[in-house]
This record gives C-alpha cells, structure tokens and sequence, in this order.
C-alpha cells in the first residue's frame, strides 16, 4: 500500500468509530482529546526540532504533522476516557499499555519500516514523556468536569420564577388567595 494512502487512512479512517459512541460521551471528552491533540503537537514539534525523530512521508499538504495526532490518537483518548475516567489507576494502567505499544511497535517498528517516521530515540526514552502527557490529560479533564458540573449545578437549582408562576390573573378572575 503506498505511504501516502497509508497516512491518510491513518489520518481519517478512526473517526468512524465515533459513529459508536454516545453523542454525551463525544460532548463530555472532546476538549481533553483536543488538548492531548494539541499538546502531542506541542511535543511533536519539539521532538523534530531536538532531532529525536524525523519524518519521512509527510501527509500531503500539511508540512510536518504527523498523521497519528488528529487521527487515532484522538479518537484513542476519546475511547479511554469513555472507559476509564473516574477511575485514575485503571486509566494508568490502560494508558501505559497503550503507551508501550504506541511507543515500541506504532513509533519503533511499523512507521520507521514503512519510512513514514523515524525515531533516532530509543522508544523506552519516550515513554515517560507519554506517561507524563496522559496524567496531564487526566487532570485537564478533572478540571474541565468540575467546571462543568459547576454549571449544571447552578442551572439546575435556581431561583427564579417558572414562567407559567408569573403570569398576570385575567380581569374577570380573582386571586383565591386574597379572599
């Protein structure tokens, strides 16, 4: 299969599977993938620039963004956090296995014999920096759940009056409480 197809199915091909999940779910976790999208590509960039890796097959026409950032990794942190969140240590546990896979057969074996990436860094180098970046996501998403619930919470208990309370008697009827 030619690299190019290869990074674009990459690229595209994971987002059906949001056609799985519940719209709520899509709604609560699409600002934590977003920003662990946004801080991959932060960590990305800083990696190519350090020399740490290097991209061989850029995905036409973006210069340097590699296809796993707004692709399965996206949609990757979407799942997990369906599944796990509430749960710090199962999403540990759940991450760091994800983590080694991404890490050792994902950056370390398929991409570079593809000639897609190549990683001039021993993928056991990289894995504290997606350790590091999961906890990080972890706490953006406690963060924006709590703003969130604060929220709902306000809209949930307030005061004012129903509008079907405030409106005016008719002329021809009386108030039953002032009789």
């Amino acid at each position: 299969m030619n690299n190019q197809v290869l990074t674009w199915l990459m690229f595209i091909a994971p987002w059906f599977t949001l056609f799985l999940m519940r719209k709520e779910d899509l709604k609560r976790f699409m600002p934590v993938a977003l920003f662990t999208a946004i801080l991959s590509a932060i960590i990305s960039d800083m990696g190519y620039t350090f020399g740490l890796w290097t991209i061989g097959e850029k995905i036409y026409p973006f210069s340097y963004l590699s296809p796993h950032l707004f692709g399965p990794l996206l949609v990757i942190t979407l799942w997990v956090f369906k599944f796990t969140y509430g749960r710090f240590w199962l999403y540990m546990i759940t991450n760091t296995i994800l983590d080694i896979g991404f890490n050792f057969l994902f950056l370390g074996y398929f991409l570079p014999a593809r000639g897609i990436l190549f990683m001039n860094v021993h993928p056991i180098r990289t894995l504290p920096i997606t350790l590091i970046h999961a906890a990080i996501a972890y706490g953006y998403q406690m963060w924006q759940a709590e703003i969130f619930a604060g929220q709902t919470e306000r809209k949930r208990f307030s005061f004012g009056l129903q509008p079907a309370a405030t409106k005016p008697l008719a002329k021809d009827q009386k108030d039953e409480e002032q009789e």
